[in-house]
């Protein structure tokens, strides 16, 4: 069981550069539908690489602030559940305690884990803190994404419950590690792309690197 928090948000301009941004949250205090897109009245910017079947939801660890916060000083009083533009804060789950593919329940809706979120250059802009979305990357602090298997209703004092666990399969944060390996074993990022319920969109990178190792080999 974890305990979450909940958040939605509108679109708003970056601070220099005006460029649109759905990072800004608002946290919810009422119940909302969840459906295979996301939650009701959420908005995403860039639809080409935010939102979508396979990234319907965002959750990011509570407790990266307070590491993100010790790197970044400058931001610490930003660095708040919420900061990150994700939906669902907890402190009770982080990349090491789930697996591509397991299913959540959260209220009367069913979560399936998909994808690590892969942190981009808005984040800098955002906190004002160049170097930000490279150091999550760098050191795994991403978060992640959900699809909606089963649309319902979310309310503040709902809990994340483990379902169903993906079996023999790695936890996200090791899915991770293997990804980011320089040269990882030919067979093991194949077993990665074959995990079931991987998002396309990683899949199908996982499988344009699998191309170019083997004919590197």
């Amino acid at each position: 069981m974890a305990r979450i928090t909940l958040f939605t948000g509108g679109i708003q301009p970056l601070p220099e550069s005006g460029r649109p941004t759905g990072m800004y949250m608002t946290r919810v205090d009422a119940p909302l539908a969840l459906g295979t897109e996301g939650f009701a009245g959420d908005q995403q910017a860039d639809r080409r690489v935010h939102g979508g079947p396979d990234k319907a939801v965002h959750l990011y660890p509570a407790r990266h602030y307070a590491r993100l916060a010790a790197r970044f000083p400058e931001a610490a009083a930003q660095l708040v559940p919420g900061a990150l533009g994700e939906n669902l804060s907890t402190p009770d789950l982080d990349e090491a305690d789930v697996r591509v593919g397991d299913l959540w329940q959260l209220g009367s809706a069913v979560l399936q884990v998909s994808q690590p979120r892969n942190p981009c250059w808005k984040i800098d802009e955002r906190f004002a803190a160049e170097g930000m979305a490279g150091y999550i990357a760098e050191h795994l602090l991403t978060g992640w994404y959900w699809r909606v298997v089963k649309p319902g209703y979310v309310a503040p004092g709902d809990t994340l419950d483990l379902l169903h666990a993906a079996a023999d399969t790695p936890t996200l944060r090791e899915a991770q590690l293997l990804w980011q390996a320089h040269r990882p074993a030919v067979a093991d990022l194949e077993r990665l792309a074959d995990l079931p319920g991987l998002a396309r969109a990683w899949r199908d990178k996982i499988v344009q690197r699998l191309t170019w190792l083997k004919k590197s080999t």
